[in-house]
């Protein structure tokens, strides 16, 4: 994985993103009793854009950004087989 933790943020149960650069890469955690795992999107003025229209797992998520971004390769999974690792 590529990533920096300067290049994307992770907002935790209970938390708010408190700020945020245009285009920057975020994930939410999704409540345990909704199944876990992270909403994944970039942040721009006024509007949050759901990058993976299902939530993912933080590796899930990684690969993700890695493959949009040129670094590696991404298959998305089918949403029947979702599970957080």
């Amino acid at each position: 994985m590529a990533k920096a933790p300067d290049k994307f943020q992770i907002v935790y149960r209970g938390d708010v993103l408190s700020y945020y650069k245009p285009g920057e890469w975020v994930f939410f955690q999704r409540p345990k009793e909704c199944g876990g795992g992270y909403w994944l999107g970039k942040t721009y003025d006024f509007v949050f854009l759901f990058e993976i229209p299902y939530p993912v797992s933080l590796r899930q998520g990684m690969d993700f950004m890695d493959a949009a971004e040129g670094i590696g390769t991404f298959k998305l999974p089918s949403v029947d087989d979702f599970k957080l690792e």
